[in-house]
């Protein structure tokens, strides 16, 4: 099946369809599938499961900027809702065959507060690392990552990044 076969066959099709982009040697790939074939049983006659073999259909992966699998894609009226790349558990798996079927992205849930606790902890212990070795040489560039670390405890919260970030994902908007 060419890339246009493909386009061609998701425009006519009826129903939403969720894409599963897998390869026969791909453990994580192997690791959804039990998962994937309930989802697909629960949501038979409504959302369309289609399984495509990433060795096999290299132009298609390209064209689409699949560049890791396993990769599941949720399509809505021939156009790509949302898509999520490895092995991800059943929520996850749910809310892409309910994006398929509402024709929109699911709603990310925020940081919860032990994950925020767990990278402020994480960048004040490299900052305390960086201090404790004078700042020197490779400390220093690890008093900058810890810096980093600590950002990604509040980035959705930063007034900053709010009104940066729409801006960027247009830049480095897909075609």
């Amino acid at each position: 099946m060419t890339p246009d076969d493909f386009f061609e066959r998701l425009r006519k099709n009826p129903l939403p369809v969720v894409v599963d982009f897998w390869a026969p040697w791909c453990g994580p790939c192997r690791m959804i599938e039990p998962a994937l074939k309930r989802l697909e049983s629960q949501y038979q006659g409504r959302v369309d499961v289609w399984k495509v073999n990433a060795d096999e259909q290299p132009d298609l992966l390209k064209r689409l900027r699949i560049y890791g699998i396993p990769t599941l894609a949720s399509f809505n009226a021939g156009q790509e809702v949302v898509r999520q790349t490895g092995a991800g558990s059943m929520q996850s798996m749910t809310n892409l065959f309910e994006a398929a079927l509402s024709g929109e992205k699911p709603v990310k849930a925020g940081l919860t507060l032990p994950d925020r606790l767990l990278r402020l902890g994480a960048g004040l212990g490299l900052l305390y690392l960086a201090y404790s070795s004078g700042f020197a040489g490779f400390y220093l560039l690890l008093a900058g990552l810890s810096g980093v670390v600590m950002f990604t405890a509040v980035y959705d919260r930063c007034p900053i990044w709010q009104a940066l970030s729409p801006r960027l994902q247009a830049l480095f908007k897909r075609d």
